[in-house]
């Protein structure tokens, strides 16, 4: 080990101590303080210029709306700390809603159903995280490789088709509610509360924040990186796998062609929330407040009757916004 090299192992945070986790997130709340003054901003202007957007119907809705997007973002935003990406999420909730949707008919049991989506979610991440930190294959690759395959499995499974349910308790999940809200919004609520707690405060969560900055001073401090990476990837498919469950549910069926894009806007909620692309930078306050901002305005376009083609420019703006305010946040860092 060069003298360099020992200086900075010797040097190295200690990743299961440091910094208290209240103490990250008050830092968290200050670094995103600027977004959350734009979604409050922009609420309020949607609330006057937008027709019926501040109605507890339309809230209740928008909340249903962004459920998809926010609960995947809370794992994306663990993938994009690690220095990593994952573009099948779309592939794999179509996957494992029609895995979902083929159980439970066959087996009349919803809980066979439900377990069966998850089981192949789960499988699907711990696949890509191996194939990513076994072999070093670039995340983008593999994923993309991923994406596709994923997609095919989703066909070949529905028979090409879309696979009906033939249980009406399946439909539970994605209706049943309580204290107003939807299972599939409890659900993405409890997954932001999860991933905060294991972000700010658990070893596990400095560890992927420490091994996004600086992989190898990571490793050099005792983080197994390798398994760090196979169980974040497979913690993306197990969240994704529930909302494609949930997914399934409200539709009523499972969908091979379900969710095309996805991903994008997963990425884009990430990036515009402050987690930086390059690794080592997420906050699940900020998170939350990206989905918001995506979902408001989307929600707003819907309200004002935007044409299909309109809003996918609107969308594309978004991402590209967000990935220059990324670029512009690091070059700051870079000159501190």
């Amino acid at each position: 080990m060069s003298t360099e090299k020992l200086a900075q192992a010797q040097s190295a945070p200690d990743f299961s101590a440091s910094r208290g986790g209240l103490s990250r997130i008050v830092r968290n709340l200050l670094d995103t303080s600027g977004l959350i003054a734009v979604f409050i901003l922009l609420f309020i202007g949607l609330s006057i210029m937008v027709p019926d957007f501040l109605t507890g119907r339309n809230i209740v809705g928008l909340l249903l709306s962004v459920t998809l997007i926010g609960t995947i973002a809370t794992t994306m935003m663990m993938v994009l700390a690690l220095g990593e990406v994952d573009l099948s999420v779309a592939s794999i909730v179509a996957f494992t809603g029609v895995v979902a949707a083929v159980m439970t008919s066959t087996s009349g049991s919803v809980f066979i159903g439900v377990m069966s989506g998850v089981a192949a979610g789960a499988a699907v991440g711990a696949f890509n995280g191996f194939v990513v930190a076994q072999f070093g294959v670039n995340s983008l690759i593999a994923t993309l490789a991923a994406m596709e395959f994923v997609r095919g499995l989703a066909y070949i499974t529905s028979g090409g088709d879309a696979v009906m349910i033939t249980v009406p308790s399946f439909f539970d999940l994605g209706s049943a509610s309580f204290l107003g809200l939807t299972v599939p919004v409890w659900t993405m609520i409890f997954c932001f509360i999860i991933f905060g707690v294991l972000l700010n405060m658990t070893a596990f969560g400095r560890n992927v924040l420490a091994t996004g900055g600086n992989a190898e001073a990571a490793n050099l401090a005792g983080v197994n990186v390798r398994r760090l990476k196979i169980t974040v990837f497979a913690l993306q498919g197990v969240v994704a796998g529930v909302a494609g469950v949930l997914l399934t549910s409200r539709m009523g069926l499972g969908d091979p062609n379900t969710s095309i894009g996805l991903e994008l806007a997963v990425i884009s909620a990430c990036v515009l929330g402050g987690v930086s692309l390059s690794g080592g930078v997420a906050s699940i306050t900020g998170v939350l407040v990206g989905v918001l901002i995506m979902g408001s305005v989307q929600n707003a376009m819907g309200l004002l009757n935007v044409p299909t083609f309109y809003q996918y420019l609107v969308r594309g703006a978004i991402l590209l916004l967000a990935v220059l305010f990324d670029r512009w946040k690091q070059t700051r860092r870079s000159r501190v």
